[in-house]
């Protein structure tokens, strides 16, 4: 299994500095960056891929909550705070953990877990899919069969995605996250946070966008590495 890519959101350096050891100590972690407020974090989160968010509550600029509503596909998260207070919220915003201040490494380890099983659970999720033609999805209150074959693309729209078909456009609440671990990887690659593209249907690309169906989509910083392998 591929390491589960990570980054802290963390304004106290010590915190930074505890998190950052404990990370290294895990085999299957791997820390890509840290940062000092949630402003900085989303503008690195625009081009760039992460599977794990370690996030402060009490951050200058954004606060950790408010950051957490904003991204649209929020990858796994784990609320590292010293106010128990917000332990609700952070499991209404669908948080792996929480983890209070001060933690040992051991109930790290929990927490991290967590993510590696649920990562483990949509691996074989992925490969069930790929002996599937097709998917069922919540369409305006009803299920509807989607073929894979007629699939063009998928795009974000915050909560909702929209699927993209050779014979019309369906709009699902779901996250990008969520649809992917329902798609063959066999068939569907993610190209950008907001953009998963059917691998037979790309009929040009560059280094920075992709062309699918007379359409033009962005291929986003942490995926370029995508195209060396069409």
């Amino acid at each position: 299994m591929s390491k589960i890519k990570c980054i802290i959101i963390e304004d106290e350096p010590l915190a930074v500095k505890v998190l950052s050891d404990y990370i290294s100590q895990v085999p299957f972690l791997e820390l890509q960056k840290t940062f000092k407020d949630a402003i900085l974090a989303t503008e690195y989160l625009h081009d760039n891929h992460t599977d794990l968010i370690f996030l402060d509550i009490h951050l200058p600029k954004l606060k950790g909550m408010a950051f957490l509503k904003t991204l649209p596909n929020p990858p796994a998260v784990i609320v590292t705070t010293a106010y128990h207070q917000y332990a609700v919220e952070g499991f209404n915003l669908n948080v792996t953990d929480y983890l209070l201040k001060p933690f040992e490494f051991e109930r790290f380890l929990v927490a991290v877990n967590k993510v590696k099983t649920k990562q483990r659970e949509i691996q074989a999720s992925n490969e069930n899919a790929k002996t599937k033609d097709s998917i069922f999805l919540n369409v305006q209150k009803k299920k509807v069969k989607i073929l894979f074959s007629e699939i063009l693309y998928i795009e974000s729209q915050r909560e909702y995605i929209k699927i993209i078909t050779a014979k019309r456009t369906y709009l699902s609440k779901m996250s990008t996250h969520e649809i992917e671990s329902l798609l063959p990887s066999n068939l569907f690659k993610r190209i950008h946070r907001s953009f998963i593209v059917s691998i037979d249907k790309i009929e040009s690309y560059t280094a920075y966008t992709v062309e699918v169906n007379g359409v033009t989509i962005p291929i986003g910083r942490g995926y370029k590495y995508i195209t060396e392998n069409l």
